[in-house]
């Protein structure tokens, strides 16, 4: 059976960057992280990335597996003192293991010491579950963790900004939500962590900043033009649809969308046309609506 290549399990070449090596475990380990993706074979990859990153993201054992290969770091390559395993060795000490949710996992730190490892940006694996999905505490007992919480805001809060009222350990407390907040945001409140769920509204899509809305127009409006009221979470604004506006055309309202969380200013309000076809007739209009499909016979187009 052939040994592990943790370069093609990060999808990164031989002479990949420290960088490079990071952005590509970040990646992968969203994707296959086993609260995103639930199948067995997510599980494994997600193994199997987080062991080839833990090897190649220290330049002493990415040098040792450049020499000797993965079977350098398997159990059983040297005893204690031994150049790839123990106490003594570089990359002995303790392994804890556990499991966090459906998913069971082992780490092992250079002489014991957890701090020996960096996770791709994040202070553990499992920080990936907690910047993203909101869970829990650290799986790593003898880490000090900050609890966090969840709270759900509506759409209009996370725009606007709110002040909110949370019970934590039993205490009611108030924390301010800033404006442009989204889902999976977090909050320093005191000794805690706040992640931001928010609420979907009927009328916005929104994209990051940006925010999208579909409006409706009839077809006499299309080809004629008209002035529109739009409705944007900054207020209505007017929005002049030249004639012959064709349905999927898209307005941009500068400056009509959500405030940059970090940073000044506001996303854009995009305005997407859909033409409303009628679904019935009054005689006449189809009098005209024939009348008018016969002119337009007599040119190449009327587009």
């Amino acid at each position: 059976m052939a040994s592990e290549d943790y370069y093609q399990s990060l999808g990164v070449s031989k002479t990949a960057t420290a960088d490079e090596i990071k952005r590509a475990y970040r990646k992968l380990a969203l994707e296959y992280h086993p609260d995103r993706n639930k199948t067995k074979e997510g599980e494994m990859k997600f193994k199997e990335v987080t062991k080839a990153y833990e090897v190649l993201s220290d330049p002493q054992k990415r040098q040792t597996y450049d020499q000797f290969g993965a079977a350098a770091f398997e159990q059983g390559a040297g005893g204690p003192g031994g150049p790839f395993g123990g106490a003594g060795g570089p990359f002995g000490g303790g392994q804890q293991g556990g499991r966090y949710g459906p998913f069971t996992y082992t780490y092992s730190g250079g002489n014991g010491n957890q701090g020996d490892f960096d996770f791709g940006g994040f202070s553990d694996p499992f920080e990936i579950f907690e910047q993203f999905f909101g869970g829990g505490g650290s799986p790593f007992g003898s880490r000090q963790r900050r609890s966090v919480y969840s709270i759900s805001i509506s759409f209009n809060d996370a725009v606007k900004g709110a002040e909110k009222q949370v019970s934590i350990d039993g205490k009611q407390q108030k924390i301010k939500i800033p404006a442009g907040v989204d889902s999976g945001s977090r909050i320093r409140f005191g000794d805690y962590d706040v992640v931001i769920d928010v609420m979907p509204d009927s009328r916005f899509q929104r994209e990051g900043a940006d925010v999208v809305t579909e409006e409706n127009i009839s077809f006499t409006q299309a080809a004629l033009g008209d002035e529109l009221t739009i409705e944007t979470v900054q207020g209505p604004v007017k929005l002049k649809v030249p004639g012959g506006t064709q349905p999927g055309t898209v307005f941009r309202l500068r400056g009509h969308g959500i405030p940059h969380l970090r940073g000044s200013g506001k996303g854009d309000h995009y305005a997407r046309i859909k033409v409303a076809v009628p679904k019935s007739l009054t005689k006449r209009q189809k009098e005209l609506l024939i009348e008018f499909d016969g002119e337009g016979k007599s040119k190449k187009t009327w587009f």
